[in-house]
């Protein structure tokens, strides 16, 4: 008896898009709430309605350039972004989710050279714009692509387009958006994300924390990158209803959990302290909150401390990448009023994990390795970086550059990253580590270590650090690395500055290469 091959009908039967399932979300709660961009409310049927004219417009409408008139865009074609966080990007998101098309989503904050890059690199046939960023754009080369200014125009485009499903066919590998990386010793890369991916980071993450349906999510951290883009989609195709805030502003985000019981509230490095003291000086009254933070590794130990108390909320204690999702360890979470001297993280549940020597072989138990990872969540590999895909994605799996360490009792921490060890006299250093001893005192808010070149030892790390007591000296720092650490791992060098001379990305990490040139 021969094997069993299923048809092509069963096997399409298997497929679904993001499109696809919004579509059905909309229909099961259309008058729900869907997005709130300030005073504009969106319900899903309107959310539906708007993005299937905009996906009719994408795909058979003429496009506007120059007076004349291009043919509509086809399954593949990209669409380029640079707007603030708005309901018209998810209109376009969808839209895109039900026509095929790619979304590039362009990072504001980039300079002329990093931006001119990001277009390159993905030769989008239209570009859509907040009129603040308008100007941004017109210093670029477009190479004749066309502009849609979020406004009149766009409103227009919308109101001669048919408002019906379009019903397209996507297959789930189809890429849906490309998200930038922070570029931090380089160009950004355009990390390709599927229907596939999106669907899964969405199950997954609402899965490992218990996201109820319904739930609000605030989507304040820009949506060029993944917390805003892969949530709120998540939460889209859950009922769930979305708040756009316009970037990192503590008073809009304070009124909107005055108001509204969440899950999850994202607080990421660098504007934690900032939100203590907004929230201190109003003592709101809290709705209700599940868990709050992400990134705890960057962020300083008293803070989380300060933050869950003032908040009532355990520190959600996250280990993620844009080209993963919040996988691969992502669930843990830290007690409230807790500053924690370790940071061991849950294995994310939907992705096999596997920490592997140079040679990608598998580590033992308590050896550190780097994350070598397969699984639905994973990107679909770097826009036209083909000798990048073929050195990370070596073997079949993903190696994400970080190094993890697995616990006795199977938890995970974060050692550092592959290309943040330090090399002294044969012994490899991880600065994290010394990083977390360091912070672990209450006197200190923040601590980066970095290499510097050594005529004798090859390399020695070197401490910059954010001190909270004035009266620290780098001798008591000394003292601290001693108790805690082999003598090798001592910071040869100290330095004391404050929090805003430790240059940032845009998500917040520390950019070491820029503390590196300093020494």
């Amino acid at each position: 008896m021969s094997a069993y091959t299923p048809p092509a009908s069963v096997l399409a039967a298997g497929q679904s898009h993001i499109g696809a399932l919004f579509h059905s979300a909309h229909q099961a709660h259309p008058q729900h709430t869907a997005i709130t961009d300030g005073d504009r409310v969106f319900t899903y049927a309107q959310l539906e309605e708007r993005s299937n004219r905009l996906a009719h417009y994408l795909l058979g409408q003429c496009l506007p350039t120059g007076g004349l008139a291009t043919r509509g865009l086809t399954t593949g074609d990209r669409v380029a972004i640079l707007a603030a966080n708005c309901a018209e990007y998810f209109e376009l998101e969808l839209a895109a989710a039900k026509s095929g098309l790619i979304v590039a989503a362009l990072n504001w904050r980039l300079g002329g050279r990093e931006l001119q890059h990001c277009i390159d690199l993905v030769s989008p046939k239209l570009g859509f714009v907040s009129p603040k960023f308008l100007d941004h754009l017109n210093r670029l080369e477009l190479h004749g692509m066309p502009v849609i200014t979020f406004g009149d125009a766009y409103e227009s485009a919308l109101a001669k387009a048919d408002p019906t499903y379009p019903g397209k066919e996507i297959p789930a590998e189809t890429g849906l958006v490309i998200l930038y990386t922070s570029g931090t010793t380089g160009l950004p890369k355009g990390a390709l994300i599927s229907h596939r991916a999106m669907l899964a980071r969405g199950l997954i993450f609402t899965s490992e924390i218990v996201v109820p349906r319904y739930d609000h999510f605030v989507a304040w951290a820009p949506m060029y990158h993944m917390a805003s883009t892969d949530q709120g989609l998540a939460y889209l195709l859950r009922g769930g209803t979305v708040h756009m805030v316009d970037g990192y502003q503590p008073d809009c985000i304070i009124d909107l959990i005055e108001q509204f019981p969440m899950r999850w509230l994202l607080l990421m490095p660098g504007m934690i302290a900032s939100f203590i003291e907004a929230v201190t000086a109003r003592q709101p009254s809290i709705k209700g909150l599940g868990c709050i933070g992400a990134m705890a590794d960057l962020i300083p130990r008293q803070e989380i401390a300060e933050v869950t108390a003032l908040l009532n909320a355990p520190f959600l204690n996250t280990f993620g990448a844009t080209e993963t999702g919040l996988g691969p360890a992502t669930g843990a979470f830290i007690d409230i009023g807790t500053a924690p001297e370790r940071l061991p993280k849950r294995q994310t549940a939907f992705c096999d994990i596997r920490l592997v020597d140079a040679d990608d072989n598998e580590v033992p138990v308590g050896v550190p390795g780097e994350v070598s990872i397969t699984g639905p969540s994973l990107f679909s590999g770097y826009w036209n970086s083909g000798e990048v895909n073929r050195e990370d994605f070596r073997g079949g799996r993903f190696h994400m550059g970080d190094v993890l360490r697995r616990n006795a009792d199977g938890t995970l921490e974060y050692v550092d990253r592959v290309k943040y060890m330090i090399k002294s006299g044969g012994e490899n250093i991880y600065p994290a580590e010394i990083e977390q001893v360091i912070c672990a005192d209450e006197r200190i808010e923040t601590a980066v270590v970095v290499r510097k070149p050594d005529a004798r030892w090859g390399e020695i790390p070197v401490l910059f650090v954010v001190p909270r007591d004035e009266s620290l000296t780098p001798a008591q720092i000394t003292a601290l690395c001693d108790r805690e650490l082999s003598r090798y791992k001592r910071p040869r060098e100290i330095y004391f500055v404050t929090d805003e001379e430790l240059p940032r990305s845009t998500t917040g990490k520390i950019q070491r290469h820029m503390l590196e040139a300093r020494v």
